[in-house]
């Protein structure tokens, strides 16, 4: 395939999303197939994916969207650099509208997902490891995924730098961590503006 790396996700997250719209479906009821009625901040789908040859594990929550709120939910995406019994680590969120699109990317504070804490340029090193080939709960849902963090990534990784810098400027907890406040939740976002850059 020809083009920077970049232009090849890109690409693919396109052929992803036409593959299918063919079948009248997209990223998203793909994520929640089989999901009546999606429930706030609950996981899906359930267990999660995992990718246990890359180490690549990501969970969608589902948001009761508000009249002047684009987005439906984000997709929270991790590395498990050693494997499932290891630490894990949250790289980005990926944030969509009702029809799966992409409305935005970006970071949290440690106490949001729970993960286990790196600093940014070992986490900004772990992103080429997010790739998930896994066929639950959809092949092409794990494809575009994995192409929306390839084709960002520079983004994601001035976003992971970003999250350092707000945490090390914020006032710490009660306990005297910044990662625990819960004055903090987004650290960093890029929102998405122009729909060919998506």
């Amino acid at each position: 395939m020809s083009g920077t790396p970049g232009q090849a996700a890109l690409a693919e997250i396109a052929f992803c999303e036409q593959v299918l719209a063919k079948g009248g479906a997209t990223v998203l009821t793909e994520t929640l197939r089989g999901v009546g009625q999606p429930e706030s901040w609950t996981s899906y789908p359930e267990g999660e994916v995992f990718d246990p040859q890359s180490g690549a594990q990501w969970f969608y929550h589902s948001h009761h969207p508000a009249a002047d709120e684009a987005e439906h939910g984000h997709f929270h995406c991790f590395v498990r650099p050693d494997g499932a019994d290891g630490p894990i680590h949250h790289l980005c969120a990926v944030g969509v509208d009702p029809h799966g699109r992409l409305v935005r990317l970006f970071t949290v504070n440690q106490w949001v997902v729970g993960d286990d804490w790196l600093a940014a340029e070992p986490t900004v090193s772990l992103l080429p490891r997010f790739d998930v080939h896994m066929p639950q709960p959809n092949y092409l849902v794990n494809r575009w995924l994995t192409a929306v963090v390839a084709a960002h990534e520079p983004t994601i990784a001035g976003l992971i730098r970003a999250r350092d810098a707000a945490i090390a400027r914020h006032a710490p907890d009660a306990d005297g961590d910044a990662r625990a406040s819960r004055a903090l939740e987004v650290t960093a976002e890029h929102r998405f503006t122009d729909a060919s850059a998506r």
